[in-house]
């Protein structure tokens, strides 16, 4: 996988891809991040990719010269690329959308900053628009950050554990069951019997009716996305789970 991160300040994404999971995704070649300077393509001797709106108004607004010119520089890069500008007026990110954008050899993405980019790079260059939430941040290149490590781990690879991405909180849309470690007992504090037992059927179903729990409890609108197996369907019964989770699902087919 390639990313071609598009920045007026490169220098953010110094640390995010010298640590962990992604240090290692770019040392072993599974992915390769490319970091543009949008001011390398602005053409007046004080580089500038932002100016007043037309209209009047607060704030500024990216340019379309030095935006245009560096996507259309960046395509010329065989495969070509998907591009994706960080917006808050995009559509709102999600697991979903991180495994639809795994499906893709190359992402190119686009940091907004300030007011937001000049509409006539939407209307040209632009493939789609992502935000991670409903809250305001300094610029795109936070966003693209999620959006790099999130597709990432998708990556057949990347992680120590091929089941760890597939069995991530979201990756089925429920959350993940209560997890435990050594020590056994801490300040009186057990870890549930069930967990050393050494059945692992058992231990499967506990943690599937754990998670369930917890999405009832702190995340009930996940729950409407969710199709349970009738195998399941008779583990949430006989757990007393399946009518919390058919009301939750009322008007959902569910």
């Amino acid at each position: 996988m390639l990313f071609d991160i598009l920045t007026i300040f490169p220098e953010l994404f110094a640390s995010p891809f010298q640590d962990g999971i992604l240090r290692r995704a770019i040392g072993s070649g599974k992915i390769s991040v490319n970091l543009h300077n949008i001011r390398d393509y602005a053409t007046d001797k004080h580089k500038m990719t932002d100016d007043r709106p037309f209209g009047g108004g607060e704030g500024m607004v990216m340019k379309p010269e030095p935006l245009i010119t560096a996507i259309e520089d960046v395509q010329q890069t065989e495969p070509r690329g998907h591009v994706v500008l960080m917006s808050p007026r995009g559509r709102t990110y999600n697991q979903e959308t991180a495994e639809r954008l795994a499906g893709f050899s190359r992402l190119i993405l686009v940091c907004g900053r300030y007011e937001g980019v000049d509409e006539r790079v939407t209307g040209c260059c632009i493939d789609e628009e992502i935000s991670i939430g409903d809250y305001i941040l300094t610029g795109g290149e936070f966003a693209a950050m999620v959006i790099v490590d999130s597709v990432t781990r998708l990556i057949p690879g990347v992680l120590g554990s091929e089941d760890s991405a597939t069995n991530d909180t979201f990756s089925r849309g429920l959350l993940k069951h209560p997890q435990y470690t050594r020590p056994r007992m801490y300040q009186s504090m057990d870890v549930p019997e069930i967990l050393l037992s050494g059945d692992h059927t058992e231990i499967e179903q506990y943690r599937f009716l754990e998670s369930v729990r917890e999405t009832l409890a702190r995340r009930p609108d996940l729950l409407k996305k969710v199709e349970f197996t009738a195998r399941e369907k008779r583990l949430l019964d006989k757990a007393d789970l399946l009518a919390g989770v058919k009301e939750v699902c009322k008007g959902n087919g569910g």
